[in-house]
């Protein structure tokens, strides 16, 4: 192989001019008549039988040219590619044989798509600003309530009317105009009023009946209601009331803390760890949001045509990711569309907007390693494996032969590039409103 030139034809659009000498082209063809021999009919020849020189002598010399060149390019091309010391992008590849002959060999044009050139205007001292952070008594209180409802127990009362935060437990039927509707019947439907899962003013109407009443219940569907039959029309539901169940949150004492918590004894104990489980809670989601805002600031100065199939790429990645994550709980992507009503090309044009930052971000990340000289030791390398192999419970060998290494390099140097903008970046704290 020997690469005659490289030139631009577009943004991000190279064409390698390659050549291919004769005895290198001519051994390819040889081995294109051995593989197709096999195949061919001539009579007065058994097949697989017929010479060369005779399938040459009537189809022509060129008879094996197309699967040679289909043979040598790949190779070929890979090696020019390296040569030019260019950064190829998966995509379609434009070939043009220009030459072609057995004395000659082949001269072949690659029009291919590269990596995008980025210029970012700094990475160091990138300036932003860090979210408050300050946990509320009323947060802390929050918490506490949400635990002492996990820990509710729930009795059924029978010397009162229902009122809000009861389940009640009934059965219905509802009318438009007289007439039943579809949809609109139910047995031992459970309840919590207050709620709001029911047709406005139903919930409300619920409270101060008692069980084994039956009563009416008077609504009007709202204009913007899903059942477009129904939209706006005044109904009537038949109620029959079976049973009421109160939850009864426990005494916030000691006794419950002990309880529910292995390393608090006390009540004031308890607030402090979850004051300071919300606090840092709350500090990791200021430092996200600061590395989200670095991002912002790279994305927005950074200068990159980006090309559309590096976007593609990332989208068909997310889309292979999500699939495997449905599955894992019993249906397909396809099916997935069908349930929330989008076309597999929606989802793809809803996805694409995040993943052109990714791609953009990912871009900017490399530029830095390349501008930083940070370089992945073979050592730094086996340990994330032996992390990885740990992580799966897979030996090294098998996650070394399941993964692309210098992929894995990369991924590292990139890992390490955003510890060094996030570490010179200049944070300062938001002003309280």
């Amino acid at each position: 192989m020997k690469l005659l030139s490289c030139t631009t034809t577009a943004p991000n659009r190279r064409k390698l001019e390659i050549e291919l000498d004769a005895a290198s082209f001519a051994a390819a063809c040889e081995a294109a008549y051995k593989k197709n021999v096999s195949k061919i009919n001539i009579p007065g020849f058994r097949k697989g039988k017929v010479p060369r020189n005779v399938v040459e002598r009537m189809y022509g010399k060129e008879f094996f040219f197309e699967d040679a060149v289909n043979a040598l390019y790949p190779e070929a091309l890979e090696a020019a590619i390296k040569e030019a010391a260019l950064e190829y992008v998966d995509d379609a590849i434009d070939l043009d044989v220009t030459k072609i002959s057995l004395e000659e060999g082949v001269v072949f044009t690659a029009e291919i798509t590269v990596k995008p050139e980025v210029k970012l205007p700094k990475y160091e001292g990138i300036e932003v600003e860090r979210p408050l952070v300050n946990v509320t008594d009323e947060q802390v209180d929050e918490r506490i309530r949400q635990l002492r409802e996990r820990n509710a127990r729930v009795i059924d009362v029978d010397d009162r009317a229902a009122k809000e935060g009861d389940t009640c437990v009934f059965d219905f039927e509802g009318f438009v105009d007289g007439v039943a509707f579809d949809g609109g019947k139910a047995e031992s439907y459970e309840l919590v009023l207050g709620s709001g899962n029911f047709i406005p003013g139903f919930e409300d109407q619920m409270v101060g009946h008692s069980v084994g009443e039956e009563f009416d219940v008077n609504v009007t569907f709202p204009e913007e209601y899903h059942a477009t039959e129904l939209a706006g029309k005044p109904a009537v539901f038949k109620i029959k009331m079976h049973n009421i169940k109160e939850t009864q949150l426990p005494e916030l004492d000691d006794d419950f803390v002990t309880e529910v918590s292995e390393d608090c004894d006390t009540v004031e104990q308890l607030r402090e760890s979850i004051r300071k489980e919300l606090t840092e809670a709350a500090e990791k989601k200021a430092e996200d949001t600061v590395v989200d805002r670095i991002y912002d600031w790279i994305d927005e100065e950074m200068e990159c045509d980006l090309p559309d199939a590096m976007v593609e790429r990332r989208i068909d990645a997310s889309m292979r990711d999500f699939d495997v994550r449905l599955r894992g709980q019993g249906i397909t992507l396809q099916q997935y569309c069908q349930y929330i009503g989008m076309t597999m090309e929606q989802m793809r044009a809803q996805s694409r907007p995040n993943a052109t930052r990714q791609v953009r971000i990912r871009l900017a990340l490399e530029y830095i390693v390349k501008a930083a000289g940070i370089n992945i030791s073979d050592e730094e390398v086996d340990a994330e494996i032996a992390k990885m192999a740990e992580q799966y419970k897979m030996t090294a060998e098998a996650v070394r032969a399941a993964i692309d290494v210098e992929d894995l390099r990369s991924d590292i140097a990139c890992g390490k590039a955003a510890d060094l903008v996030r570490e010179k970046a200049i944070v300062t704290d938001e002003k309280p409103e």
